[in-house]
C-alpha cells in the first residue's frame, strides 16, 4: 500500500474528497473505491517507460548506427506509420475481445519490437521489420487506452480520466528518459542494446497488467468498423493532428540531431523536463477540457502550435547570442510535448457526439487511421520537396500554416446540448448506473483483478 500511495502522489492521480483528512487516508480511500482505475494507471505507467525510451533514442539510433539522410529519415516514416493507418482494421479484427485484452496483446507486440531493435546493429531491413512490429503494438494500443479511460468514469469525468491517463504516461517518461540519461551519460556508453531491452521489459510488464482486467461494461458490443457522416469534423481534426504530429516526431528532433548536433542524452533531459511539468499539466488540461469545453481548448492548441512552429523556423534568425538559438528550440520542444495531451479533447469531443456508446472505440481507431494516413505522407513530402529544396526552416513554416487550419476547424466544434428535463434526468440515471457498475465490479472481481491499461 505504501508503494501504491507514493506512486499516486507522484502522478497526482488522487481526486479531492470533501472530508478533511491526511493525504495517506485519501489515497488509501481512492485505491479502495476504484482499484480498476489504479491498476489501469499502473499499466499506462509501465508502457510509458517504454515509450519514453523509444522516443528519446530512436533518432540518435538511426543517425549513429545507420547514418541516414533527411530524405531517408522521412521515407522511413511511411512503413513505420503504416500500422497506424491500418489500426482500424487491426483493432476491428479483434472486435470479439475486450479493450483491455487487445491492449495486452498490443503491449506484448511492442515488447517484441523493442527487443528486436536492441539486437539489430547493422541490418537495415531487420531494423525496419522490428520498427514496424513496434509500431503495430504501439498503434493498436493507442485507441484502447482512451476507450478504457473513459469507461472508468461517468460521462462528466471523461476529461479527468483521460488527463489522468496522460499524466501517468508522461510521468513514466521521467523513468524512461532517466534510464537513457543514466546509460548514455552516467555510464558513458552508447548502449542501445541495454536501453531497448529495458523498454521491452517495461512493455511486457504492461501486457501482463492489462490481461486480467475486466471491462467495466459487461459485453459491450464493439463494431468492426465505424464511419459516420456525423463524425466528419472529428475526422478532419484527426487528419490535421496527423500532419502536426509527424512534423514534430520526425523533423523537430532531426533538426536537433543533425543541425545542432545534440546527443541522445539531451533528448533524455528534455523528456524529463517535459514529463515533470506534464504530470501536472495533463491533469489540469483534463479538468480544463471539462470546464472550458473542447472547442476553446483545441483552438488554443492551434494558436500555441503556430508560435512553436515559428520558433523552430526563426530561432537562428532572432539575433540572439551564439548558442541561444538551441535553447529556444529546447523550449519549443518541451511545449510541443505538453500539447500532445490536447488529443484528449478530440477523444472527449467524439464521446459527446457519438450516436451510441458502441461507436466510441471503433471511431477512435478510425481517427488514428486517418491521422496516420496523413502521417505517412507528410515526412516524405516535407523531406523530399521542402527540406531538400528550400531548407529545413520551411518545413516548420508550412507546419505553422497547417496549425492555422487547426484553429479554423476547431472553431466549428459544437457539442450538442440535451434539452429538456427528461434528457437531464436520463444523463443522471446513466451516471448513477455507471458508478454502481464500478462498485459492483470491485466487489465481484476483487480477487481476480490485477491490473489495467489504456490505449488511445
Amino acid at each position: 500500500m505504501r508503494v501504491e500511495g507514493g506512486f499516486l502522489q507522484t502522478l497526482a492521480l488522487s481526486e479531492a474528497y470533501p472530508e478533511v483528512g491526511t493525504m495517506r487516508e485519501r489515497l488509501s480511500r481512492k485505491i479502495q473505491d476504484n482499484p480498476q482505475l489504479v491498476a489501469f494507471l499502473f499499466a499506462v505507467f509501465a508502457l510509458g517507460i517504454c515509450n519514453g525510451i523509444f522516443q528519446t533514442t530512436y533518432n540518435n539510433y538511426l543517425d549513429d548506427v545507420f547514418q541516414i539522410s533527411a530524405t531517408q529519415r522521412g521515407a522511413l516514416e511511411f512503413p513505420r506509420e503504416l500500422p497506424g493507418f491500418l489500426v482500424a482494421v487491426l483493432a476491428g479484427a479483434l472486435f470479439f475481445l475486450a479493450e483491455s485484452h487487445v491492449a495486452a496483446i498490443a503491449s506484448v507486440i511492442t515488447a517484441i519490437g523493442m527487443f528486436g531493435l536492441g539486437f539489430t546493429d547493422s541490418g537495415w531491413y531487420q531494423m525496419l521489420a522490428f520498427t514496424i512490429i513496434w509500431s503495430i503494438g504501439e498503434h493498436v494500443e493507442m485507441p484502447m487506452r482512451s476507450a478504457i479511460a473513459m469507461q472508468l468514469g461517468t460521462s462528466k469525468q471523461h476529461g479527468r480520466r483521460l488527463g489522468q491517463a496522460s499524466a501517468a504516461r508522461i510521468g513514466a517518461n521521467v523513468l524512461g528518459a532517466g534510464a537513457v540519461w543514466l546509460v548514455f551519460d552516467g555510464l558513458g556508453q552508447q548502449d542501445y542494446l541495454l536501453i531497448f531491452v529495458i523498454g521491452g521489459v517495461a512493455a511486457l510488464l504492461a501486457g501482463f497488467i492489462y490481461l486480467p482486467i475486466k471491462p467495466t461494461r459487461e459485453k459491450q458490443a464493439r463494431g468492426k468498423l465505424v464511419v459516420r457522416r456525423e463524425y466528419r469534423l472529428y475526422y478532419i481534426l484527426c487528419a490535421l493532428f496527423g500532419a502536426r504530429k509527424q512534423v514534430f516526431i520526425t523533423f523537430a528532433p532531426w533538426v536537433l540531431v543533425t543541425i545542432y548536433g545534440q546527443p541522445a542524452s539531451t533528448f533524455a533531459k528534455l523528456w524529463i523536463a517535459s514529463s515533470l511539468v506534464g504530470v501536472f499539466f495533463q491533469q489540469g488540461l483534463g479538468e480544463l477540457i471539462d470546464k472550458w469545453g473542447e472547442r476553446r481548448v483545441l483552438m488554443a492548441d492551434g494558436a500555441a502550435l503556430v508560435l512553436i512552429c515559428l520558433g523552430y523556423a526563426f530561432a537562428n534568425r532572432l539575433g540572439l547570442p551564439e548558442g541561444w538559438a538551441v535553447w529556444v528550440l529546447f523550449g519549443c520542444y518541451i511545449m510541443d510535448q505538453l500539447l500532445f495531451g490536447v488529443e484528449n479533447a478530440r477523444s472527449s469531443y467524439l464521446a459527446k457526439i457519438a450516436t451510441c456508446p458502441e461507436d466510441i472505440s471503433p471511431s477512435l481507431s478510425m481517427g488514428v487511421t486517418l491521422n496516420h494516413a496523413v502521417s505517412m505522407l507528410v515526412p516524405f513530402i516535407g523531406a523530399k520537396f521542402i527540406w531538400d529544396v528550400f531548407g529545413w526552416e520551411y518545413v516548420f513554416i508550412a507546419a505553422a500554416v497547417l496549425s492555422v487550419g487547426t484553429i479554423i476547424a476547431a472553431g466549428r466544434v459544437r457539442v450538442p446540448e440535451r434539452h429538456g428535463r427528461d434528457g437531464a434526468e436520463r444523463d443522471e440515471i446513466v451516471d448513477e448506473l455507471q458508478a454502481a457498475s464500478e462498485v459492483t465490479e470491485q466487489w465481484d472481481g476483487e480477487e481476480t483483478e490485477g491490473g489495467l491499461r489504456a490505449g488511445s
